[in-house]
């Protein structure tokens, strides 16, 4: 759909209902970034594709762009609206009007507070808090992800011993790699990356995959409200974050998993004849759940050997800034049926290779299969 029938599409009473979500989102960063610092603004809503946010002193508004509201992520929306909070702040709270729009005092503002400071507002996939140095860690992770494409290649092979081997040594290899990088100074930038479509509701067995993330592939994950503009809805959307070379192995590993998840089930249905998907939350759950005991297993042996990863205290400390305040919530899983036990059992057998149709670089340059948009 094109950008013109996409704001065809946004209502009268979409758009109001657009505004009081940004003013209550305003007010939610207002609380978690900025201590309740700033006065509210009026927000205005603008046609131009070319700006896509702006705080406007002498009128206290904050534009934002319609294209960005409808044709970007709601997580892009939230990183635009951040900065030009940012430039309110240093505005209005501490008084740098005679300072350059992106001058000293608006970069140390992002800075402390996890705000991309460029110009153009949106999300990269490297944190904004770049390290000197960080061009050799680009070239070690293009290293790193070249060599686990390569093994998740062979890990293709139909013998399972060798399949498996191929595997195990792609996951060592990326232990050995945040090890070493862990113990290098100065750090690596982190970045965020939001994986898969926003979701009204998070099942068991995606959250049976953020576990798998976080105890095995060095990110930290998180489930963060979204907004859909066209259907005057809200959702949740999973993101992750970390440094680059994690950032892309865990979102392959999302659109791998994912994906033989549900292939695992269409064959289990054949294979008993069955033609309901009621069972299939239930078996997708199983599939994870064997999954992850299999990395469990893996992750045993590899503590044998001495490679043992503690948290990362920086990556931590970004993903703090980024989420100041963060709730836990705890939900009763699926009924473990037959269907369960099943998923389970085909999870504890699923080996992570490089599939057969992906390519080995996007036109990114990406070295694993390209992640969802």
């Amino acid at each position: 759909m094109t950008q013109s029938a996409q704001t065809a599409r946004l209502t009268t009473e979409l758009e109001a209902a657009l505004l009081r979500e940004l003013l209550f989102v305003y007010q939610d960063i207002n609380a978690s970034h900025f201590k309740q610092s700033l006065r509210p603004p009026s927000l205005r809503l603008s046609d131009d594709a070319g700006r896509l946010g702006q705080w406007e002193p002498d009128t206290r508004t904050i534009q934002l762009s319609r294209p960005l509201l409808l044709g970007r992520p709601w997580a892009m929306v939230l990183e635009v609206l951040k900065h030009e909070m940012a430039h309110q702040y240093v505005h209005e709270v501490l008084g740098r009007t005679d300072e350059a729009s992106h001058g000293a005092s608006f970069r140390e503002t992002c800075e402390r507070l996890g705000i991309d400071p460029r110009a153009s507002g949106l999300p990269g996939a490297v944190s904004p808090m770049r390290a000197a140095g960080e061009d050799r860690g680009e070239d070690r992770d293009v290293r790193i992800l070249r060599r686990i494409s390569q093994l998740l290649a062979l890990a293709q092979s139909s013998n399972v011993h060798e399949a498996q081997a191929a595997t195990s040594a792609a996951q060592r290899l990326m232990l050995k790699y945040n090890l070493e990088a862990a113990a290098l100074l100065p750090r690596r930038g982190y970045g965020f990356w939001h994986l898969g479509v926003p979701t009204g509701r998070v099942s068991e067995s995606e959250r049976l995959f953020c576990m798998i993330l976080s105890e095995n592939f060095f990110v930290e994950v998180i489930w963060i409200p979204v907004y859909r503009p066209l259907e005057g809805k809200r959702g949740q959307v999973l993101e992750i974050c970390g440094t680059p070379a994690n950032l892309e192995m865990a979102a392959y590993v999302h659109a791998f998993l994912t994906s033989a998840a549900e292939r695992l089930w269409q064959e289990h249905k054949r294979a008993l004849g069955i033609r309901s998907n009621r069972d299939r939350r239930a078996y997708l759950a199983g599939v994870m759940e064997g999954f992850r005991e299999k990395l469990a297993r893996e992750r045993t042996k590899q503590e044998k050997e001495g490679l043992v990863w503690v948290r990362d205290a920086d990556l931590l400390a970004y993903y703090r800034k980024r989420h100041p305040y963060i709730r836990h919530t705890r939900t009763a899983g699926q009924r473990r049926t037959a269907a369960h036990g099943h998923g389970r059992d085909a999870g504890k057998k699923l080996v992570l290779h490089r599939g057969m149709s992906d390519r080995t670089a996007s036109p990114g340059g990406r070295l694993l299969p390209a992640r969802n948009s």
